[in-house]
């Protein structure tokens, strides 16, 4: 059953409005794990300068987190990011 709370609800229209590129990029996180923005550019098959502004909008969701090693940026998924995707999944499925 698809849950019907508001932030269920906001969750699934804010992504039906993020760019393509989003979902590979989120994509690729949940099958490798935390990585690197170059790293991520390569697997996910956004070029650098597109993924630089998808992390941003998936940033500001909530969805994936940036932290900082060394001079790397490291992406990974968030506890909030792994709900979007299960219900995603959901919704297709329903």
């Amino acid at each position: 059953m698809i849950s019907t709370t508001p932030l269920a609800d906001y969750l699934v229209q804010a992504g039906e409005r993020l760019p393509d590129e989003a979902a590979r990029v989120l994509d690729a996180l949940v099958a490798e794990g935390s990585m690197n923005k170059e790293d991520l550019s390569l697997l996910s098959r956004v070029k650098r300068a597109v993924l630089d502004h998808v992390i941003m909008q998936l940033y500001a969701l909530g969805l994936v987190e940036v932290s900082t090693e060394g001079k790397s940026k490291i992406c990974s998924l968030t506890r909030l990011g792994d709900e979007y995707l299960a219900l995603v999944e959901e919704q297709k499925a329903g």
